[in-house]
């Protein structure tokens, strides 16, 4: 199993890039979001990486942070979702806008990408409710997502209260926002939840 790959890039495209690696180029797919943030060939990288296996083929897709790659296996967990198709959802909608659409039930959301039509986007809503709220997924960067520590602790505090994964992170990152990242489990909680209550 390839698990990251850590190279120079050699090229790019649309839907893919060529990471040099001791020598050897692997060939990998990645959103637009992930291709964007690379730079311009001879950039050192370093991705995360899915190794699918199939009877004629074998694929390596890459992911700029550990929220994007999780993500994108609960999305290749759903019938009907391929590599390419979870791609095109993560290009439009990063793993904290996709957890927050998942938790309302937003297919129309989800159905922004190309490939994803009314019914698949209802079913990828469907059987990802109340999976998107792993802690890979709150770890993303941005403010949008809490990370690790007492944020995490607040967003399982949260959990275990009964709010949905997309409301948590929403209020958690919110608590986080006005109280620094160095606040306590207790005051983020207490604040998470006064902000829930507006």
């Amino acid at each position: 199993m390839i698990a990251r790959l850590t190279g120079i890039l050699a090229e790019s495209g649309p839907d893919h890039a060529v990471i040099d690696v001791g020598g050897v180029g692997y060939a990998v797919l990645a959103s637009t979001r992930t291709l964007d943030a690379l730079g311009g060939p001879g950039a050192e990288v370093m991705l995360l990486t899915e190794l699918q296996v199939r009877e004629d083929s074998m694929t390596l897709f890459a992911f700029g942070n550990a929220g994007e790659r999780e993500a994108f296996r609960q999305l290749t967990s759903v019938q009907g979702v391929g590599g390419r198709v979870a791609l095109a959802i993560l290009s439009v909608l990063d793993p904290a806008e996709l957890a927050a659409a998942v938790s309302r039930g937003d297919k129309a959301m989800v159905s922004r990408a190309n490939g994803v039509g009314p019914k698949l986007a209802q079913r990828i809503v469907n059987e990802l409710a109340g999976k998107m709220g792993s802690p890979a997924l709150a770890g993303v960067a941005g403010s949008s997502a809490p990370r690790g520590g007492a944020a995490q602790d607040a967003l399982s505090a949260l959990a275990n209260l009964g709010f949905k994964p997309g409301e948590a992170s929403a209020v958690v990152a919110a608590a986080v926002a006005d109280l620094g990242d160095g606040a306590t489990l207790d005051a983020l909680v207490r604040l998470a939840l006064r902000k829930a209550a507006k």
